[in-house]
């Protein structure tokens, strides 16, 4: 008489492609901090060279500078993002009474601040100098607050529209906008000669890192 193997179910597709991006996306994150944390000299000679580059076209054209510094200090800062964050979880607590959803909603951005201060700190990158600066900022430079921000803040945005069941016209919209603001706050921010180009990259990785997890908690608890 043979007795069968108590075994786990099999996980779902979607479940074993959100493992596989969020290991990947945590790789590409710890490989980056190691480079930037140990100043890799190839690195190191890349971000100068396009940090030299960018900062002379920033010089030049000053009309660009100019809106890009509107964008970065208004449209796309950390505070702007923040407060959309609220309204949001406001919205889904009055309009769905999805107060968990609303409550995971905040948590994840604040642990997003939270990392993101953390490694400035641990890392304590310093920012570029430049003898003619266009912008200033503060802190450390490793990773970019903003780029890492408005990725969390974007992702989760795209997120709940999905989940919620948006119309597609208003998803592709919102994705667009999504992307141009992603992409724009990292050239806005390397632009500007206050972030090096790893900086940019390392904010993006670690946003779209945390937008992951926080997505696998949130279906772990529906379920």
């Amino acid at each position: 008489m043979h007795t069968q193997s108590v075994e786990s179910p099999p996980r779902p597709p979607a479940e074993r492609g959100t493992v596989r991006w969020a290991g990947a996306l945590a790789l590409c994150s710890a490989l980056l901090l190691a480079l930037v944390a140990v100043r890799w000299y190839p690195l190191m000679t890349l971000d100068g060279d396009i940090a030299e580059t960018t900062h002379r076209w920033a010089v030049d054209e000053a009309g660009v500078t100019h809106a890009f510094r509107i964008l970065t200090d208004w449209v796309w800062d950390p505070w702007t993002m923040r407060i959309l964050t609220a309204v949001v979880a406001i919205w889904l607590v009055w309009r769905r009474a999805a107060r968990w959803t609303a409550l995971w909603l905040a948590a994840t951005c604040a642990l997003a601040t939270l990392v993101q201060q953390t490694l400035k700190t641990v890392v304590d990158r310093p920012r570029p100098v430049w003898p003619d600066p266009v912008d200033s900022a503060h802190y450390a430079a490793f990773p970019s607050g903003h780029a890492m921000t408005a990725t969390v803040v974007c992702g989760l945005m795209l997120w709940l529209l999905h989940h919620y069941g948006a119309a597609r016209v208003l998803w592709r919209t919102a994705a667009v906008v999504a992307v141009i603001s992603v992409a724009g706050v990292g050239l806005t921010r390397v632009w500007l000669g206050v972030h090096w180009a790893t900086d940019v990259v390392g904010g993006w990785l670690l946003g779209a890192l945390v937008v992951v997890l926080a997505v696998r908690v949130h279906d772990r608890w529906r379920s």
